[in-house]
């Protein structure tokens, strides 16, 4: 069996040994929906998922059933998240910093979701962070909830096929397999990567527009003002 879990950023495959493919399931539908649960290793978990069904380890099922029980979990996520910003609305963005909720996050979710309209729930399924609070901020925005479901189901899929298709091909790879540490940390740090640049645009954006962005907190879209497709 692969060993993993001697670190902690590498906990996917523990975790998946403990719960199988509902465990998987379970911590896409969370990283997706619940917004305490940002933190959770999407990327590298189905990256692993593949990897392990490529070596008939742990996970014995088909690959296609993986793939779609992962989109269905997604999707799901998704679905609560939507519907959890419709709730909660404008309080999001007023809701106090916490050990678990930073004003930041949905700051820039709201910025990127401005920017990129519908279009942006598809791109934020490879952001960490943004995954969980794009659904959210189209909640919160009254996105038309047609276009969230069409948009929601093909960024899942897309995810979930990619990702874990990437997992099962280079896990038939001598190599990948003995050095999967090293890959299943790569995969996290180049998963990385789009946040950060996306950070260092909006704080451009920021200081190109300051009244603009400062406003941004306390002014959560609606639906009018979210780009259509």
């Amino acid at each position: 069996m692969l060993n993993l879990a001697s670190s902690p950023l590498l906990d996917a495959e523990q975790l998946i040994s403990t719960f199988g493919l509902l465990g998987i399931m379970a911590t896409v539908f969370a990283e997706s929906g619940l917004i305490v649960c940002f933190f959770l290793p999407g990327d590298s978990l189905l990256f692993t998922a593949g990897l392990l069904v490529a070596n008939d380890q742990i996970l014995h099922q088909p690959l296609w059933v993986v793939m779609l029980a992962i989109a269905a979990a997604a999707v799901l996520g998704d679905q609560f998240g939507y519907a959890f910003g419709r709730k909660i609305g404008p309080a999001l963005f007023k809701r106090p910093n916490s050990r678990f909720f930073k004003q930041e996050n949905a700051e820039r979710a709201q910025g990127f979701m401005l920017q990129h309209g519908p279009k942006a729930l598809v791109m934020a399924r490879f952001i960490p962070v943004f995954r969980t609070f794009i659904p959210i901020t189209a909640g919160v925005g009254r996105m038309n909830y047609r276009t969230f479901f069409l948009f929601n189901v093909l960024g899942a899929v897309l995810w979930s096929v990619s990702l874990t298709l990437v997992g099962y091909y280079l896990g038939q790879i001598d190599f990948v397999r003995d050095n999967i540490e090293g890959m299943v940390i790569g995969i996290v740090l180049i998963s990385g990567i789009p946040i950060i640049i996306e950070g260092i645009k909006m704080r451009r954006r920021g200081r190109q527009t300051p009244t603009t962005t400062a406003s941004a907190p306390t002014t959560p879209a609606t639906e009018t003002e979210l780009p259509r497709p």
